[in-house]
Formats: structure tokens, sequence, C-alpha cells
């Protein structure tokens, strides 16, 4: 059992994940296909999340029709929960903040022979928590702000 965490605690935790973790649940969703949930690698760039696909993927053509998205670091005892509004940009076309991800895992998207997007999520809500006794205040995040 975990001793209850502030929620200053908890964003500092969940800052830290963001910060040091590789991989991520993404799920989104089609209005005619339904939903679609897959592991990613990510980076964190302060501010938003980066993540890469191939451009005709599933979750590229989802993003495209239904933009929000819901994200979740892969731990159930740790949990944390993203949701946000993607945005897709070639990877030949790519803003600099999407260097965060190259730098991080040592690979160009832009350089192999299919095209690939990078997906940009800044989160809008964000829910942390660490079994019942964290329950109560779990969201972390409101419209974008940090709450603690």
């Amino acid at each position: 059992m975990h001793t209850p965490r502030d929620p200053a605690q908890r964003i500092r935790d969940t800052l830290t994940r963001l910060d040091t973790e590789r991989d991520l649940w993404l799920s989104t969703s089609h209005p005619t296909h339904g939903p679609h949930q897959v592991p990613l690698w990510f980076a964190w760039d302060s501010a938003a999340l980066w993540m890469c696909t191939n451009a005709t993927s599933p979750t590229a053509r989802n993003i495209r029709e239904e933009p929000r998205v819901r994200l979740s670091l892969p731990d159930t005892v740790d949990v944390v929960l993203l949701q946000g509004v993607a945005n897709l940009y070639p990877a030949t076309e790519a803003p600099p903040k999407a260097a965060v991800f190259t730098t991080k895992f040592g690979w160009d998207p832009s350089t192999e022979e299919t095209p690939y997007v990078y997906l940009r999520v800044e989160p809008k809500t964000v829910r942390a928590w660490r079994g019942v006794p964290e329950l109560r205040g779990r969201v972390v995040m409101r419209g974008g702000v940090w709450v603690g």
C-alpha cells in the first residue's frame, strides 16, 4: 500500500515519468472503424508529447478524422492517464520541437523511404494515482493547467 501523495508530489512524479519513460499507449477512434490502441515511443518537450507513426497507419488515419486522443503510461499501479488533441506533422516538415524525439531515440523518421508523421499532443487533462487512497484528487491537470 502506498502512502497518498499530495497534488504537488503527484505532479512532480508525473513530470519525472514523462521525462524518463520510453513507451506509452495511444488510443484513437474513427467514426466508422471504431477504437484503436497502439504502443508508441514518446518524448516530452516540457509542454507536449511527441510520437511518430507511418503516415498511412490506422493511428494517423484516425487522428485525421478525430484528433482527440487518450494516452497512458504502461503501469497499472502508478497510473498516469492523459487526454488531448493530436496534431500531425509530416516528418519532412516537422517543427524544430520535434527534434526532442529524434534526440531521445537516435532515429530520424524523415530519412525513411516510407512517409512518417509526427504526432504532437499537448495534454489538456492528466490524471495520476497510486491505488484507491489516491483516487480522490487524481486530476492533476485540468484545461491544460497543472492543479496542485
